[in-house]
């Protein structure tokens, strides 16, 4: 009976005493949590700031029983890890932050950079529309240099007439009436006249006899042709220059030497022209071939 008293004193002993460790631990946790927690407040700016930088705190003093004890392990456990994972949230936190950081400056980078491509092109571009206006520009004056000197030698040789074309018109004698031969060679001397401008024509009657009788007749032959050509090509009579030369001699002399005269009736019907119809072909020609 006494042995069965003394080992329900020791079972009773072995139970009371972790109880009274339990007890002690959750006092000393309650005490710890509370320090803990009364600064964890923060105010002001430091309120703002998720990293705070600070060394973990080395562990707390548990005593023999709070690290032998195994009903105090879940709870010691917790405490211990709970800083390191504040801290590696916090680490989270940073990182996304700089990850944004990074992005946001990268993203204003491209942006520059296309930004500045986009000017570097447009700059290109109306560098190459200035080199073509100015090519542009050195091309019209070139032409215009060019058509100036045309134009000084022009204006300065207007009044000289170089022959083009020459034909003789024959009459039956005593007759100033065209035949067919004639108006054939008329024709044949006005139709590419037509829409020019820079000549002139010269008609000039020779008739046989003598006097102001050859001069007359001369004169009828040449206003015939002149007549012919004014009514039936247009030509402009302040182009037309005629005169009647009567029995004049000839001018082209013989073998022998001797200038003969005219025998029975004839026009000398000449077209002369100057450079002014050059011109105005060249002067058309640069404008028709520029690009539209």
């Amino acid at each position: 009976m006494k042995n069965r008293a003394v080992i329900a004193l020791l079972v009773a002993l072995v139970l009371v005493v972790p109880a009274l460790a339990q007890t002690s631990s959750n006092s000393q946790d309650q005490s710890q949590n509370s320090a803990s927690t009364a600064p964890a407040q923060p105010t002001g700016a430091a309120a703002t700031d998720s990293a705070t930088g600070k060394p973990l705190q080395p562990p707390a003093r548990e005593g023999f029983w709070g690290r032998v004890n195994p009903f105090a392990r879940k709870k010691y456990v917790q405490r211990q890890t709970g800083p390191i994972r504040d801290r590696i949230n916090e680490l989270d936190e940073l990182t996304a932050s700089n990850s944004k950081m990074i992005k946001d400056v990268d993203s204003r980078a491209q942006q520059g950079i296309q930004l500045a491509s986009a000017k570097a092109n447009e700059a290109d571009q109306h560098a190459v529309d200035a080199g073509n206006k100015a090519q542009l520009a050195q091309q019209t004056a070139t032409q215009a240099s060019t058509r100036l000197t045309a134009v000084e030698q022009v204006v300065g040789n207007i009044d000289q007439y170089k022959a083009s074309n020459q034909t003789e018109i024959r009459f039956r004698p005593g007759q100033s009436v065209l035949s067919k031969n004639a108006k054939a060679a008329l024709d044949d001397l006005a139709t590419p006249l037509k829409n020019q401008r820079g000549y002139i024509i010269e008609v000039q009657g020779f008739s046989s006899g003598h006097g102001q009788t050859a001069i007359s007749t001369s004169q009828k032959m040449a206003d015939s042709v002149v007549r012919y050509l004014v009514l039936n090509h247009e030509i402009p009579v302040y182009r037309i220059y005629v005169v009647g030369m009567g029995n004049a001699p000839v001018q082209n002399a013989n073998e022998e030497g001797k200038t003969p005269r005219t025998s029975g009736g004839r026009v000398e019907v000449s077209l002369l022209k100057n450079d002014l119809e050059q011109l105005a072909s060249t002067s058309n020609t640069p404008a028709a071939a520029q690009p539209k």
